[in-house]
């Protein structure tokens, strides 16, 4: 799936796509938000993603668009 990241003070936002259900990146999100820790997750490639829980602005969490070719 895509998320979307917002950052405070940042000017662009972060694209990942990652293989974590909505569900469990939504109760990730929620316990670093609430407890201003880090949220950290891995993207498809076996990349690690961290960003501070207090400096998130927004999260958009979509399906992404995987085999598409061409102008969308």
């Amino acid at each position: 799936m895509e998320v979307k990241i917002g950052v405070q003070h940042a000017p662009r936002e972060l694209v990942v796509e990652t293989d974590v259900s909505p569900e469990d990146f939504e109760a990730q999100l929620a316990r670093a938000v609430e407890a201003g820790s880090l949220l950290a997750f891995t993207d498809t490639k076996g990349r690690r993603v961290a960003v501070a829980g207090n400096k998130i602005a927004y999260v958009e969490i979509g399906t992404g668009t995987h085999g598409t070719v061409g102008f969308r």
